[in-house]
């Protein structure tokens, strides 16, 4: 395969198909509303992907330890502090959520920073640091031969985080990365250190799984892990309602690695042309080039990627770049590792005064066509400014808790460009609770990760086991000293 089609592929496919929200840093939101107000003995803020949740915490300490004993201590004594004088306690690690989750308000922060990865080709898996980066475990399995079997669409999530956000990706046909996870050894509020699996702790795993760091410190995991392989893509354009069926179709054949899709948002012709690009292996596999990362194709698309912003033609081009040019010179072969290697920073937009904005729902496959009408309904009389939308499929998931598909989910996940005001703030925040209804009306959700926007009603009806889950946190945690902006906007209080 040539350069520039290989280039191509990645900076097409990779870079926008797997986008997942910027750590935009450096951003100072304008709007002094948006803050909140210090509570007394405060020493620092912190921010996340939004840049719209600077949060006043006591404390923000990052630890770099090996993931045992004296990283274990240095957690027992924040953690008997914050208790001790009634704050609350709380991990994070890239911090690329959108709504506070791993934020502890006027509490002790710690963020973990890690990349010990102990790959174990024999068994299959790889034990990592809960600090730990997806870039970090691509780095120390690809030279192996293997790879995450399922990650997040970028590479600068933590590892561990990525279990307690309950993500997914694109590697097909998986449930959340959390049905790869063996086991993990987790320090809890009570101070003890145990392990927990599918037969050990099993309640607790099912918990820590999409739980936000609510349940306690995990330290390591064992993760499976998956042949690196080469793939070659298949492009296919239709129709917006004609997705669903082809896409599970595809999936549930049994040859596809990789798949996502992906529709216009162009005002015109708004959701009515879908492409789905799935990926097998090639006839040939041979020896496989070590995973590439963001080059210059990345960039040209990014840049293609920002020019849409309130610029309909733009987005005509790239939607021709992507559903018409990319078929036709980017079919080349890729490894999937390097389809997967790729950082959300790529995608960054560089303007102070707007921010991007995810959303993510998760729709039955036969009841597609009416979220694509209900997106149809609501976007476009917003003022909300959309870049992108693209689909994936997750497996149901019978094992977590906060469980976002009980069933075979079509995964939308939604960028918008948001001005970084006030008015801005409360239009989206009307917009989202129009598309949260209309999801949940044909038997859908959303995910939790993203700005509070939501009402608690309808946090009920998309995760109606949530008491349940507030009710089992609190007999491991009577003190409440996990606790999150998540926790004090939608959990408190639901027991």
């Amino acid at each position: 395969m040539s350069f520039s089609r290989r280039a191509l592929l990645l900076g097409a496919g990779a870079a926008i198909g797997g986008y997942a929200g910027a750590n935009l840093t450096g951003k100072v939101p304008p709007v002094a509303g948006m803050r909140l107000i210090a509570p007394s003995g405060a020493e620092t803020s912190l921010n996340d992907a939004s840049l719209l949740s600077e949060t006043p915490v006591f404390r923000h300490t990052v630890l770099r330890e090996d993931p045992r004993e004296a990283l274990i201590a240095k957690l027992r004594i924040e953690i008997a502090e914050a208790r001790a004088e009634g704050r609350p306690f709380n991990i994070g690690a890239a911090r690329h959520s959108m709504g506070g989750h791993a934020i502890p308000p006027g509490g002790h922060a710690v963020t973990f920073d890690n990349g010990m990865v102990e790959p174990d080709t024999e068994n299959g898996t790889y034990r990592v640091h809960a600090g730990a980066r997806w870039e970090q475990v691509i780095a120390a399995l690809d030279p192996l031969g293997f790879g995450p079997k399922v990650m997040q669409s970028n590479n600068d999530f933590g590892v561990a985080a990525t279990f307690c956000v309950n993500a997914h990706g694109w590697p097909v046909p998986h449930g959340p990365m959390g049905s790869t996870v063996r086991s993990f050894r987790i320090l809890l509020p009570g101070g003890d250190v145990v392990t927990a699996s599918r037969s050990e702790n099993a309640d607790l795993f099912a918990m820590t799984m999409g739980g936000y760091g609510l349940t306690g410190a995990i330290l390591e995991m064992d993760v499976e892990m998956a042949p690196n392989r080469l793939l070659v893509p298949t492009f296919q354009r239709m129709s917006s309602r004609e997705f669903a069926p082809a896409f599970v179709a595809a999936v549930e054949a049994g040859d596809v690695d990789m798949a996502y899709g992906r529709l216009n948002v162009d005002r015109e012709t708004f959701f009515e042309d879908a492409l789905m690009i799935t990926y097998r292996d090639a006839p040939e596999q041979g020896d496989l080039a070590p995973a590439a990362g963001s080059g210059f194709m990345s960039q040209a698309a990014a840049r293609i990627f920002r020019a849409q912003l309130m610029n309909e033609p733009a987005k005509n081009l790239r939607w021709w770049f992507e559903a018409s040019l990319g078929p036709r010179i980017g079919a080349g072969e890729v490894t999937r590792n390097s389809l997967i290697n790729e950082p959300v920073a790529t995608l960054d937009d560089g303007d102070p005064t707007r921010t991007d904005i995810l959303h993510e729902y998760f729709v039955p496959p036969e009841r597609f066509a009416d979220f694509v009408s209900a997106c149809q309904d609501v976007i476009p009389a917003s003022y909300q400014e959309m870049m992108n939308i693209t689909l994936r499929y997750v497996q149901a998931d019978g094992e977590s808790i906060l469980a976002y598909a009980p069933g075979p989910r079509i995964a939308c996940v939604m960028l918008f460009s948001q001005e970084m005001s006030a008015r801005a703030e409360a239009d989206h925040a009307r917009m989202t609770r129009g598309l949260i209804d209309r999801t949940l009306d044909i038997g859908g959700t959303y995910y939790l990760p993203y700005r509070p926007h939501a009402t608690r009603e309808q946090l009920l009806r998309g995760y109606p086991q949530a008491p349940l889950f507030v009710s089992r946190k609190l007999e491991i945690d009577p003190d409440r000293v996990f606790r999150n902006v998540f926790w004090s906007n939608y959990l408190e209080g639901l027991a």
